[in-house]
């Protein structure tokens, strides 16, 4: 559970770029997320170029880090290649949090920027990337050496617990 209470939303990085192997480490982490039908219909950009991340910053007001970030990973879900399409969100959500769970084993920050199911934002995203119709723009993540430590404040809320029956 350490990495589970280590990791945090980190949206300012400093200008070291992340090393291509540790990217991959990622995407390794994140294709190794439980998903329906074990049906890994997942796709991802990688967005290295600085006029990409500035554009990407400018789609949506919580967009910003992305600006800044070393590397955005944008995760997609291919209908295509999907056995249970409506369980698309569920695959990418845990997809995503093992991306967001090995950053923080790597020493990096990251933080996980949403886009579905905000339909402008997904549409100004699959425009400027040329993601095929087929292909769901889920969120994006931006990666990087963090800029500043920021505590971690723990969330447990036993009220929230309930057994049995609400």
């Amino acid at each position: 559970m350490s990495l589970v209470f280590k990791r945090k939303s980190v949206r300012k990085y400093t200008d070291e770029k992340v090393p291509d192997d540790v990217i991959e480490n990622l995407l390794k982490a994140g294709m190794q997320a439980p998903s329906a039908c074990n049906q890994q219909a997942w796709e991802f950009i990688v967005v290295t170029n600085e006029e990409d991340k500035k554009a990407i910053s400018e789609m949506h007001k919580f967009a910003t880090p992305a600006a800044n970030a070393s590397h955005l990973i944008v995760t997609l879900g291919n209908l295509n290649k999907a056995k249970a399409y409506r369980m698309i969100e569920q695959d990418l959500g845990a997809c995503n949090e093992n991306i967001l769970l090995q950053a923080t084993h790597e020493g990096l920050g990251a933080v996980w920027l949403g886009f579905h199911p905000v339909e402008d934002r997904t549409l100004k995203l699959k425009e400027y990337l040329d993601i095929p119709d087929y292909c769901i723009p889920f969120s994006v993540i931006c990666v990087g050496y963090p800029a500043h430590e920021i505590p971690v404040k723990l969330r447990y809320d036993e009220s929230k617990v309930h057994f049995d029956r609400f």
